[in-house]
């Protein structure tokens, strides 16, 4: 029997390009998108191997239903993947309560939901994987990213919890951590109350050098992690990414040693 895949944000990026991957396996997918539209393609070519379904995944009743539409159709649910997501960008203080609880809604809150609605699914499986779909930036921060980069960090503290707490139940947890791809998610939020104070460095963060990735190159290695009998906590994905985040820990470790001495102190 062919694995079922549930994986949000699937209408472009990497939603589309991992949905039309594991269709072209041989896998059952269940591809949701606020536009359900955007998947007649998907639907058309590959017929009743694919189950496509409006989700907003700030809305938790509506991410409960399609769970439930998914599992009635399919008869079980293997895979989760939350990709759905956005990038606010803007400095921290020109963000607007609505932006910023936006941001969270969709990254984090979305991302809950779903894993809340499949684990009961999972567990009565005794198998499962769920993968989170977070950032290098959720590992290490960079200026004018401030929102995105916490519900980032807020997706990578819930993630590494819920491995420990399912994993006795046979469901595996991985985080996928992207480096910058060449996609429209840079472009989907910009803070609206623009502050010039941070002009330059935004200007300068904008004009530094970047080397993004192809999002297509990435669909053989989702394919590889979900057929993994022991798939990894974090995949980082793009040859910059571990680099990245391998100097900025041993920056903070370095200063954090420099420091011990105080910590200790304070332990009394």
């Amino acid at each position: 029997m062919s694995k079922t895949i549930l994986i949000t944000g699937a209408s472009k990026g990497f939603g589309k390009a991992w949905a039309e991957a594991f269709l072209a396996k041989g896998y059952n997918v269940a591809a949701t998108a606020r536009n359900v539209d955007t998947l007649n393609d998907l639907k058309e070519k590959y017929g009743q191997s694919v189950l496509t379904l409006k989700l907003d995944v700030d809305n938790r009743e509506e991410s409960l239903s399609v769970v439930e539409k998914v599992q009635n159709h399919f008869g079980s649910i293997d895979i989760l993947i939350n990709n759905a997501g956005y990038a606010l960008t803007g400095a921290i203080e020109e963000a607007t309560p609505n932006e910023a609880r936006a941001q969270f809604e969709t990254n984090f809150f979305g991302t809950l939901w779903l894993t809340q609605a499949v684990l009961p699914i999972m567990r009565n499986q005794k198998s499962g994987h769920i993968i989170q779909v977070s950032s290098i930036l959720g590992l290490a921060a960079l200026p004018t990213m401030g929102l995105y980069n916490a519900s980032k960090f807020a997706i990578e503290g819930l993630s590494e919890t819920l491995a420990a707490e399912v994993k006795q139940f046979g469901i595996n947890v991985t985080l996928v951590e992207p480096n910058g791809y060449a996609s429209n998610i840079w472009h989907t939020g910009i803070s609206s109350e623009s502050n010039p104070v941070y002009d330059g460095l935004k200007k300068a963060f904008s004009e530094s050098e970047n080397d993004f990735g192809i999002v297509e190159a990435t669909a053989p290695a989702i394919v590889k992690l979900v057929e993994s009998e022991n798939p990894p906590l974090r995949l980082f994905l793009g040859r910059v990414a571990l680099p990245f985040v391998k100097q900025n820990y041993e920056q903070k470790l370095k200063v954090w040693e420099e420091w011990n001495d105080v910590s200790v102190e304070a332990h009394g």
